[in-house]
């Protein structure tokens, strides 16, 4: 979600919903030993980019990056060369990898194993490994050890009630077609809509047309007959985004979140805990967020754009305090 170089180092920054006490004894005090001494590597995997950091007790993070990795759509030969020929050429000593934890697209719970092995087969020195779905890194890093609903407004959209460890309830998002509201990718259709069925402005055609470079077959030819229509439409955010001194423009953004929250939020009737978000769509949207949280009746908690800002505090307090 986040884009880092292979090789930056960032200093890190607990986010204020895991400095609470009652989330989770104090971490440790650092030691002077060595960067590598005893190593966690966390992963934030999409289908087109895999996010990873190295930490160890004593050092600051080593942000890594990987082709995209999801199990349910690639053959297990394939994320193994992934793993051998892209991740490892950038870790310096590999067998010091002692606890992973891999989140990812497509790791259904019935593919946990396979995820699970896979990461084994390549990290044998490594005793701790864990891999789930995306979903509940996003869980992980917005709630910690709290209850909380925690949702993905990204090119796509997801969210659950979270019981403090595990996933207790979820809203199939359906996919950018038959449900995904609140994402990117609907957000992009909501826009093409009210352009070409004149809610909007028509200058805002005229822009919209030397902004992509496509008139209105252009555009349908590139949604339905291309591939990737999902994150075409997703790009068209950015658009939206230079555009939301447009008070309708901005209404089409907060109606798109009102109805994520209405469709997919309020099932789980819960609306005495915070709103909580990840995603690019949510950092970029805050402000529309938060105003259709509140329309719904919520309170907008953490927003963060990338789940590894807020894993990586999360597991590392586990590890270091096992």
């Amino acid at each position: 979600m986040s884009t880092k170089s292979a090789s930056a180092t960032i200093p890190i920054a607990v986010p204020s919903v895991l400095s609470n006490t009652n989330m989770a004894k104090d971490t440790p005090k650092h030691q002077n030993i060595d960067i590598m001494n005893k190593v966690l590597l966390i992963a934030d995997s999409g289908s087109t980019k895999t996010d990873w950091v190295l930490v160890s007790e004593s050092g600051n993070p080593q942000y890594l990056s990987t082709q995209g990795i999801n199990p349910f759509h690639q053959a297990s030969t394939v994320i193994s060369t992934i793993l051998r020929e892209e991740l490892l050429p950038q870790i310096p000593d590999p067998g010091r990898v002692g606890c992973i934890r891999f989140y990812g697209s497509g790791v259904r719970p019935e593919l946990e194993p396979l995820m699970k092995q896979l990461l084994a087969d390549v990290f044998r020195e490594a005793t701790d490994v864990e891999a789930h779905g995306d979903l509940l890194g996003a869980a992980r890093a917005l709630c910690g050890n709290r209850e909380g609903i925690a949702c993905i407004l990204g090119t796509g959209a997801n969210s659950c009630l979270y019981d403090g460890r595990a996933i207790v309830m979820n809203t199939p998002p359906l996919g950018y077609i038959l449900g995904d509201e609140g994402s990117g990718a609907v957000m992009g259709r909501r826009l093409l809509n009210a352009v070409y069925k004149r809610q909007l402005d028509a200058n805002l055609q005229v822009e919209l047309c030397a902004w992509t470079g496509m008139d209105m077959p252009q555009v349908i030819n590139r949604v339905y007959r291309e591939p990737m229509a999902n994150r075409w439409l997703a790009s068209l955010s950015v658009f939206v985004r230079q555009h939301l001194d447009n008070p309708d423009v901005e209404r089409l953004v907060i109606d798109n979140f009102r109805d994520f929250i209405r469709l997919n939020v309020n099932p789980y009737k819960r609306r005495d805990l915070p709103l909580n978000a990840v995603g690019s769509i949510a950092h970029f949207f805050i402000g529309q967020l938060r105003q259709a949280a509140e329309a719904e009746g919520y309170t907008l908690g953490h927003v963060m754009r990338s789940p590894l800002e807020g894993l990586l505090s999360v597991d590392r307090i586990i590890t270091w305090e096992e």
